[in-house]
């Protein structure tokens, strides 16, 4: 793969560029394709599933060639974990607020085991972290939509 692939995907289309908060944008334009593909599991998985292998062929591979280790460009994790917090949550405005800012706050937080998959280096280390981090999100949010009696 290109070193020019590496960095377009790796950085979700260069989202990754930005220069305030790029893992938090990133999280915040998979949650609008998240919003966009609601009702349809399917390309719930399916997108989950390409972008987290994807995730794992270029961020290690990014990390060498920006010469820094878990690099802030690299998001494509963070798309990986909210389209994971997403999966199976009905939207609504109050769900997708919610399920957005505690997936941000699990992955800034690195609550056990995160903490431990984050150490791992590499391609690993980079997706692993936001990876539980959604699963974090996603058990949360579909207990908190039950008790709340929302579906």
């Amino acid at each position: 793969m290109s070193d020019k692939v590496i960095r377009l995907l790796s950085t979700f289309f260069y989202v990754g560029y930005c220069p305030i908060a790029p893992g938090s944008l990133a999280s915040f334009v998979a949650t609008l394709v998240c919003v966009l593909i609601h009702g349809l599991p399917f390309f719930q998985i399916l997108f989950f599933v390409l972008v987290t292998y994807i995730g794992f062929q270029v961020s290690g591979p990014m990390e060498k060639l920006v010469k820094k280790e878990d690099p802030s460009c690299v998001v494509i994790d963070e798309v990986a974990g909210i389209f994971l917090s997403f999966f199976l949550i009905p939207i609504t405005t109050a769900t997708v607020f919610t399920t957005f800012f505690l997936f941000r706050a699990f992955d800034m937080f690195k609550i056990y085991p995160a903490n431990k998959f984050e150490k791992l280096g590499g391609s690993k280390g980079i997706m692993m972290d936001d990876i539980v981090a959604g699963l974090y999100t996603n058990i949360i949010m579909h207990m908190a939509v039950r008790l709340a009696g929302i579906i």
